[in-house]
């Protein structure tokens, strides 16, 4: 009978042994594979927007705005707003440049427009036509047309300069990604609640608005808000990317590199369509896009005089 106890007990000794040197070999081969290269995946550190901004540091900023706290890359994270995996091969970077500086609204077709000038974007993409970059990324045009011009639940962050380009290259990084298969695509059509109505605030590819521009102060208030002005300038005298609109007009505006000029039509207007031409002192050069060729004569008088209507009493 001893015997017998012996014996069980000897083949649950050498049954638990031979489960911890399994578990010990898995350990050790896991371990190996740890220290082993990207086994054909993308990696951070190998992607970069326009040659210039790196996924790596665009993975930081997507962190210290807490971006997970509402969207998830690849499922994990939070499902308050959409998943941003496929967002840069879906919309591409003019659009999300043109929608994270003012995240409160989404993108119309105008603001898409003036970012296809951006130089970031022409260096990654060669687009500088509308309809060749809806061709190449379907997903913002779709946007633009479901949701262009209609607020947002995503507040305007705090982006500084680089930012916005940083966070494009991450995203980037997120589209090469083998996801296999994620996100699944979904499915609006046949929905009634207003994120998934067609046609709403879209500007004409040849550059035209429905709204017909004079220099009425109240047509530039919406080619302000249609070009995403206000994405940078506040309608009051805070300061933000640039200065604010409240009090502007006839003030006398010292320049970078010395001098001051009074701004009036001219200077506002030359400030539209040619930025750095003279620029405000204590603002960075090469920031503002510049609007010639993008806006008309009327347009940019419109906006004019809509600045003009803000000077103080």
């Amino acid at each position: 009978m001893a015997a017998d106890v012996d014996r069980v007990e000897y083949g649950r000794r050498r049954t638990a042994l031979l489960v911890l040197a399994l578990m010990i070999m898995v350990f050790i081969v896991l371990s190996a594979f740890s220290f082993v290269g990207s086994r054909d995946q993308i990696t951070p550190d190998t992607v970069t927007y326009a040659g210039a901004f790196g996924a790596v540091d665009g993975k930081r900023v997507f962190q210290a705005y807490n971006c997970m706290g509402c969207h998830t890359i690849v499922g994990n994270g939070a499902y308050l707003g959409p998943d941003l995996t496929n967002t840069f091969e879906s919309a591409g970077p003019a659009w999300i440049a043109a929608f994270l500086p003012s995240a409160g609204t989404w993108p119309t077709e105008a603001a898409l427009r003036v970012q296809l000038q951006s130089q970031n974007q022409t260096a990654e993409t060669g687009i500088t036509d509308l309809a060749a970059y809806y061709e190449a990324y379907p997903g913002a045009k779709e946007r633009i047309e479901r949701r262009g011009g209609l607020p947002t639940f995503m507040p305007n962050l705090g982006f500084r300069a680089g930012e916005v380009n940083e966070v494009i290259a991450f995203l980037k990084y997120t589209s090469l990604m083998d996801t296999e298969g994620w996100p699944p695509t979904p499915k609006v059509d046949g929905l009634e609640f207003p994120q998934a109505a067609k046609a709403i605030n879209v500007v004409a590819t040849d550059g035209s608005t429905t709204a017909g521009a004079t220099a009425d102060p109240a047509v530039g208030l919406t080619l302000a808000d249609q070009y995403g002005c206000f994405a940078c300038h506040a309608k009051t005298e805070a300061r933000l990317v640039g200065p604010g609109w409240g009090g502007l007009f006839g003030s006398d505006q010292p320049l970078e590199g010395g001098g001051s000029a009074t701004t009036d039509e001219a200077f506002l207007a030359e400030s539209i369509t040619h930025p750095d031409a003279a620029v405000a002192a204590g603002y960075p050069a090469g920031v503002m896009p510049a609007y010639a060729g993008i806006l008309t004569e009327d347009e940019v008088n419109a906006i004019v005089a809509y600045i003009r209507s803000l000077e103080k009493p």
